[in-house]
């Protein structure tokens, strides 16, 4: 913090040397301004050519050119003009050079303390302080998540309006397994920044767990919130997806932690709910989700949405089998990815991208469009049989998988 003052004081000191320069001019500007005051003929000369055209009024109407009354009326108007120029030209008279240079160190002081006071309110600070307390606690011998949490308490008591603080402060909380502590420091957080989805599902998150993964009420009202503000908010859909599983109901856990996959950023937190999917799977007796094989990332990709058409209901049971699998429009290359699920499910939404893809030479990033082949397999053979069901979609867009899903219609029948 030392070198931030020394550095705002560098700053500062151009502009008080703005402030000082001219009063080393003063007097030399005031010199020069009494001399050319002094050497002004101005009044002189109005007064000259006042004089001469006076005088050739009189010669006019001497001469029988103007008439007497033309005369004093245009006399009038000269002595109005000389007036006039003679108003113009009054000064006040010159100040001493030295006059007003208390002024200037007290604007000087002002300049100072407004910009201090001016960072204090609007700069950072605070947070610059957070950072050297968090290099300090790492570079201290015996630091540790408590030394850290114990300092950032104190700055939470400091700067109670500071962000950056709370959400320091949450995520130690709760890897420390203090859960209420994690509460509060959400809550103060979400108070500054505002409800936005992202902070209210994290804040559903750890009230859910806190109260032994029941949808307490409480966490009920955030998820509701949550998912009014945010459909999509992973966080919450996770959460929802845990509740699902513990009572059992395994078709809306998978359902859940899909579309909470489908937003999220973080490869590691996909991995988790992927796994929660198979282990689902494997206790409703399906066979689970082929592992991705390409996929650092999810990459570009196409999301669908699954429907039977009324028409085919009670057709196949719902142990059927549902394939979605993406191909290039040319067919040349061997499927760009597949899905697979229960009819059980259908309706279904379901993101086909990297980790759906089935070798590294064939992926939906290597296409700008798709087409889109749904079938039911009551056999569960990969090969299409007599009786399967299907639907297909031509031209589908390659690309962002956040926004409305492309509607494929199993409404066909494969004879």
């Amino acid at each position: 913090m030392t070198l931030l003052w020394i550095a705002f004081a560098v700053l500062l000191l151009p502009a008080l040397w703005l402030l000082i320069a001219p009063l080393r001019r003063a007097r030399a500007v005031h010199d020069a301004q009494r001399d050319h005051e002094a050497n002004d003929r101005t009044a002189e000369q109005n007064v000259a050519i006042f004089q001469r055209r006076l005088a050739s009024l009189e010669a006019a109407r001497e001469r029988g050119d103007l008439d007497q009354a033309s005369f004093e009326e245009s006399r009038l108007e000269l002595e109005r003009g000389l007036l006039e120029d003679t108003e113009s030209l009054k000064r006040s008279p010159l100040k001493a050079s030295a006059s007003g240079r208390l002024a200037v160190p007290i604007v000087m002081v002002l300049v100072v303390v407004a910009s201090v006071l001016w960072y204090q309110r609007e700069g950072a600070e605070g947070d610059l302080t957070l950072l050297a307390i968090q290099e300090e606690v790492q570079n201290h011998p015996e630091g540790s998540i408590e030394m850290l949490v114990e300092r950032l308490e104190e700055q939470a008591v400091r700067q109670p309006g500071n962000p950056n603080v709370w959400s320091s402060l949450f995520p130690l909380y709760r890897d420390m397994g203090q859960g209420r502590e994690a509460i509060h420091a959400l809550e103060r957080l979400i108070e500054i920044e505002g409800r936005y989805p992202s902070l209210l599902g994290q804040l559903a998150q750890i009230e859910f767990f806190v109260a032994d993964r029941q949808l307490t009420p409480r966490v009920q009202a955030l998820v509701d919130e949550t998912l009014e503000r945010d459909s999509s908010q992973s966080t919450v859909l996770g959460v929802l997806g845990i509740e699902a599983f513990d009572r059992s109901a395994y078709e809306a856990a998978i359902d859940y932690w899909r579309r909470a996959i489908a937003g999220m950023s973080d490869p590691a937190s996909g991995e988790a709910l992927r796994e929660g999917i198979r282990i689902a799977q494997e206790r409703l007796g399906v066979t689970p989700d082929a592992e991705p094989v390409m996929g650092e990332g999810e990459g570009p990709g196409i999301r669908v949405r699954v429907s039977l058409d009324e028409a085919l209901n009670g057709r196949l049971g719902d142990d059927a089998t549902v394939f979605v699998v993406a191909r290039d429009m040319g067919g040349d290359l061997p499927p760009l990815a597949v899905a697979r699920f229960r009819a059980s499910e259908l309706p279904v939404e379901v993101v086909l991208d990297e980790r759906n893809a089935m070798s590294p030479e064939a992926s939906l990033a290597q296409v700008r469009e798709a087409r889109l082949m749904v079938r039911v397999s009551a056999s569960g053979d990969a090969a299409p049989q007599a009786g399967d069901l299907f639907g297909d979609r031509e031209g589908v867009s390659v690309g962002a998988t956040d926004g409305e899903p492309v509607e494929v219609v199993v409404d066909r029948v494969f004879e």
